[in-house]
């Protein structure tokens, strides 16, 4: 049945109901606004959105409760978070935190709080923190004390200091200026069958982690019936490791514009959302200023290049949440919701924004599919190596010289990418392990290096290409901390919907906190494989099933470090066991 409760979307089936639900994706940026204005959200401009949006002020709690990002109280004068997931807890964070907590040891609650934070996407210049919400990284030490001590502000970092563009991007067909050109073909031609076909013969899968067929996705959507169609892009990119399609956006706009645009155009949808972090100011900059000038060449709008074909295009800015970037959590939250995953059957692509059909790909995969639309299949094909097929984007992080985001044929071995790309481990040491997507792809040692860049290779090992947000760990790390890192990350940004996640994930750092500091039970193994099952087997999502992902990989491939940790009492790495040092 659809239909709307107190501005609030269920269901959608009228354009008149449409217009009446849109106050619910209104309802971040009104807060945002108070937020902005007051520092938190005070109770009496809270009874001001509800009465001006018509809604229960109990439902924008229910929302407020679910978005870490909204405060309810006042912050206080010095409000320090910083980020302590993978990469950042590799480059210093745990050093970092403990050097402000002696420093400010004699401070008040009114006057400073230090707190963690979940990945900033900043992890190409870790550690990362914000201070008042604005972020930084990269800064020495003493510099954050002096800046923190005397109450002063660091200059603005922007993305672009700290990643460069050293050669033209393969992937661009345009060099540099969008051109749009297989926007102007379709127009002229109304293909969409060839379209599809030629994405299809590309083998273009979902470039975000899930690697669903592209050609095959905007084929569900253009046959599904539906008085009303949606293209979502998804760049809420907020697993630790995972920058590049930051790095996208701010380099190839056009790439990504051009893709949601032929999405519509290919399906019949005449309305697209980009779902972009809110930690991602500058490259919601960089978009915005491209979709002002694809509406003034009327490349977006009514009537687009006077072809009597609509598509408009807006970008959302992300309440936060790594649950977000989950398909129908992004939809829950684009209709002014919790991001609660839904049930799986149905899918977005009959049943997404507004329950009506949709496509969702990634910032990565519209890129791709505008420079396959461009180009052409053999480009493509072409541009692998090893027998793969296209170029991938992969962010390298953790304990490697140079850290950013490369553009490479897929096949490329990971050695290449780690001792090539971004120039080896750090200070001489070896490699010990590689997570080749975050950690939803747990860890794999360095006998595996020479596996390639390629979606069944690294399936048939055990992981997963993913995202390509490729994180390092040298010799002197501990492999159980990194696997308990990782785990407490999917426990923070667990959204508590389902019992098997939400107990599951607090249960597994409960058990790994405890052989980290000497604690284990002699019945721990039996109770992690029964959690395990469950978690795999009954979690709503994605999230909750690879909580275990980091702790069996490195059950599989360290087995001594666990045994030294359970039986010794040692941690081989000298990392677990003693308190952290400062910096």
């Amino acid at each position: 049945m659809a239909g709307c409760a107190y501005g609030w979307t269920y269901a959608v089936e009228t354009p008149g109901r449409l217009r009446h639900c849109l106050r619910g994706i209104s309802v971040f940026d009104e807060l945002r606004a108070i937020q902005r204005e007051f520092g938190y959200l005070p109770v009496e401009q809270l009874h001001r959105v509800s009465q001006r949006l018509k809604i229960p002020v109990s439902q924008i709690h229910t929302v407020i409760s679910f978005y870490p990002h909204f405060r309810l109280t006042p912050p206080p004068k010095l409000d320090v978070r910083v980020c302590t997931d993978m990469t950042c807890h590799l480059r210093g964070a745990p050093q970092l935190q403990a050097r402000l907590r002696e420093v400010f040891r004699n401070k008040t609650s009114d006057e400073f709080t230090l707190r963690d934070v979940s990945c900033l996407g900043r992890c190409d210049s870790a550690p990362a923190f914000s201070v008042n919400d604005q972020i930084y990284a990269g800064l020495p030490v003493d510099q954050i004390v002096e800046l923190l001590r005397s109450g002063a502000s660091a200059p603005k970092q922007t993305l672009s200091d700290r990643v460069q563009r050293a050669q033209p991007l393969g992937t661009d067909p345009y060099g540099g200026f969008g051109e749009y050109r297989a926007v102007k073909r379709f127009l002229e031609t109304s293909d969409y069958a060839g379209v599809i076909a030629t994405l299809k013969a590309s083998g273009l899968r979902g470039l975000g982690g899930a690697g669903f067929p592209t050609g095959l996705k905007w084929e569900i959507v253009r046959n599904a019936a539906g008085k009303q169609k949606y293209i979502v892009c998804n760049a809420d990119e907020s697993e630790p490791g995972t920058i590049k399609d930051r790095f996208i956006m701010q380099h190839l706009p056009y790439l990504v514009v051009e893709g949601m645009v032929l999405a519509g155009l290919v399906t019949g949808a005449r309305k697209g959302y980009l779902y972009i972090r809110h930690e991602y100011d500058e490259p919601r900059e960089v978009l915005q200023k491209e979709i002002d000038r694809c509406y003034r060449e009327r490349i977006l709008g009514k009537d687009i290049l006077g072809s009597g074909r609509t598509f408009d295009l807006e970008i959302f800015v992300s309440p936060g949440g790594y649950i977000c970037g989950e398909e129908s959590a992004l939809l829950e939250a684009l209709e002014g919701k919790r991001a609660e995953p839904r049930n799986k059957p149905p899918f977005p692509g009959t049943n997404g924004l507004w329950n009506m059909p949709t496509v969702i790909n990634n910032v990565e995969t519209f890129t791709c599919a505008a420079a396959i639309l461009v180009r052409g299949v053999e480009w493509f094909k072409a541009q692998g190596v090893n027998g793969s097929t296209g170029l991938k984007f992969v962010g390298i992080s953790g304990d490697v010289v140079r850290p950013g985001v490369f553009e490479v044929p897929m096949g490329t071995s990971y050695r290449d990418l780690i001792f090539n790309c971004a120039g080896g481990v750090i200070d001489g040491r070896t490699l010990l392990a590689f997570a080749p997507s975050g950690p939803s792809s747990g860890y794999l040692p360095a006998s595996m290096l020479d596996l390639p860049l390629d979606f069944k290779a690294v399936a048939d090992a055990g992981s997963m290409v993913g995202s390509g947000a490729i994180v390092v760990c040298a010799d002197n790390r501990c492999m159980l901390d990194m696997a308990l890192n990782s785990v407490r990350f999917f426990r923070n940004e667990s959204c508590g919907k389902c019992v098997p996640c939400r107990v599951g994930s607090q249960k597994l750092v409960t058990i790994l906190s405890a052989w980290s500091s000497g604690e284990s039970k002699p019945d721990d193994m039996q109770l992690c494989d029964e959690l395990f099952q469950a978690m795999r087997m009954t979690s709503i999502c994605g999230l909750g099933q690879v909580v275990p992902a980091p702790i069996t990989s490195v059950m599989q491939h360290f087995p001594q470090v666990i045994e030294d940790h359970l039986n010794r009492k040692r941690c081989p790495a000298g990392v677990c066991f003693q308190p952290v040092a400062v910096m």
